[in-house]
């Protein structure tokens, strides 16, 4: 299997889990239907293009290396003459995520991976609103599915929050397709975000198993940050 991690980064995503016009709330990582909409914009597939179900079939993890604060924005819309009401949106500061998607098919993972780097349409994290801050940090790995690779690449917290986390350790959330999490002592829960259609006028989910667990990882800032201090006792000693 080859696996693509992508990181995601940005002042604010989004990644409804409800949607009302009144109130739209978001989870707290990355939905694999906001993936498979991410590539298949990068792709440059239209809502009712049939190619967007395949991407189902892509193995899925995603790990929390950065939770974002929850925000609340309102906006007053005006949804017929003078007519107002105001709608509540709900956005994560300041979150990083690591997603991996992983196929059998390696020239999809390559094929994936150059869409990204060259979208045919705009790339946004759940919400249109929600730009990536700056290009995407992208990274190929063969021979690894998605919970091996997540389980092995460095923390990607932003280099400041790692300096600020005093510990040499980190224990951070990994949420997968539930095959690939067997041994996962949390049980498997049912996320709805198994893509049907995209279409507006029938925008349908469907149910997926998913299973998480928690793991740890080295924070090599705080290594750095204790080596460096080390060096400054012995200079002045």
């Amino acid at each position: 299997m080859k696996t693509l991690t992508i990181r995601l980064s940005a002042p604010l995503q989004s990644y409804g889990n409800e949607a009302t016009f009144a109130r739209r709330t978001t989870g707290n990582y990355p939905s694999k239907s906001a993936i498979i909409g991410m590539l298949s914009a990068a792709m440059g597939y239209r809502r009712d293009d049939s190619r967007i179900i395949e991407l189902n079939t892509l193995s899925f993890a995603v790990r929390v290396d950065k939770p974002g604060r929850v925000m609340t924005d309102y906006q007053t819309v005006e949804w017929k003459t003078s007519t107002r009401k105001i709608t509540y949106r709900d956005y994560l500061q300041d979150a990083v995520f690591v997603v991996a998607i992983g196929s059998e098919r390696d020239r999809l993972i390559d094929t994936l991976k150059v869409a990204l780097q060259h979208p045919k349409f705009q790339l946004f994290l759940g919400r249109r609103a929600n730009v990536p801050a700056g290009p995407l940090k992208l990274q190929v790995i063969e021979g690894q599915n998605p919970v091996q690779v997540l389980t092995e690449l460095d923390w990607q917290a932003s280099q400041w929050f790692q300096k600020k986390t005093k510990k040499p350790t980190v224990t951070v959330e990994l949420i997968a397709d539930a095959n690939l999490l067997p041994e996962a002592k949390t049980g498997t829960e049912l996320a709805k975000d198994r893509v049907i259609s995209f279409d507006q006028r029938h925008r349908q989910l469907d149910f997926r198993a998913v299973a998480c667990k928690s793991i740890q990882l080295n924070n090599h800032a705080f290594k750095q940050s204790t080596a460096d201090t080390r060096h400054d006792i012995m200079n002045f000693l």
